[in-house]
């Protein structure tokens, strides 16, 4: 089992730079214009535009790369899915929790003794309590029904999860109770202060996350649409710091 041990305090290792962008050209521009990045996500609009060249090119320049597929099928399917991306070498790949222990067991045992790392999707960032409870028919508030998300992958083996800042600090506190091995916890809806959320309805900034005891932060657009994403780089680090 691979054992992920929470990573180091600088935080140019602590924070996934999200490459989405709809073609390879534009992602390696990206990649170009920020160097100092060492942590990228390929997620499903730019994989499935050319998903093995991006990866390649990524790997080819010593980057981690979080794959961002978010895996939801019948468990031979989401088994034989993760048996294939071990081969890109990906660190991270995620697979919705929501697919039950059944689909998460068979994505375990095919990424175990690999170098990929499986994350469950706990509850999608933009999804609000009010969507939780009328659409989706959850009879939970959102930090328990993720908490049992949570709960659920790492009875399935898991070593990781995505959840938003909001749920971080309850999630860990309940894992450590658990279990004596690390568990990493991801975090997107990482906003600097002062940028728009979009769509996403359970943000905190960069700063906010880290102190809720967040491992690594997903941080896309306040880096790659800025008019100076090494500029917005370098600030966002500051602030983590």
């Amino acid at each position: 089992m691979k054992i992920n041990i929470n990573p180091d305090a600088d935080p140019h290792s602590r924070i996934i730079v999200a490459l989405d962008v709809p073609t390879t050209a534009e992602a390696i521009k990206l990649c170009d214009r920020l160097p100092q990045v060492s942590f990228w996500k390929v997620g499903l609009e730019l994989f499935i535009a050319d998903g093995a060249t991006i990866l390649r090119e990524l790997k080819s320049r010593n980057k981690r790369i979080f794959l961002d597929l978010k895996l939801h099928d019948i468990p031979n399917t989401v088994g034989s899915a993760c048996r294939v991306a071990t081969k890109y070498g990906a660190d991270f790949l995620t697979i919705h929790a929501s697919g039950g222990k059944a689909m998460m067991r068979a994505a375990q045992t095919e990424v175990q003794g690999s170098s990929t790392q499986l994350l469950a999707i706990s509850l999608l960032t933009s999804i609000s309590a009010q969507e939780l409870a009328s659409d989706l028919k959850v009879n939970l508030d959102i930090a328990e029904y993720v908490a049992q998300m949570v709960l659920l992958a790492q009875a399935c083996g898991l070593t990781g999860a995505v959840c938003s800042p909001h749920e971080v600090a309850n999630l860990k506190a309940r894992l450590s109770s658990q279990s004596d091995v690390d568990f990493c916890l991801v975090t997107p809806g990482v906003r600097p202060q002062g940028f728009a959320s979009g769509d996403q309805s359970r943000v905190m900034t960069p700063k906010q996350a880290i102190a809720m005891g967040a491992d690594y932060l997903v941080i896309g657009r306040p880096i790659t649409a800025a008019v100076d994403p090494a500029a917005a780089w370098d600030q966002i680090c500051q602030e983590c710091s």
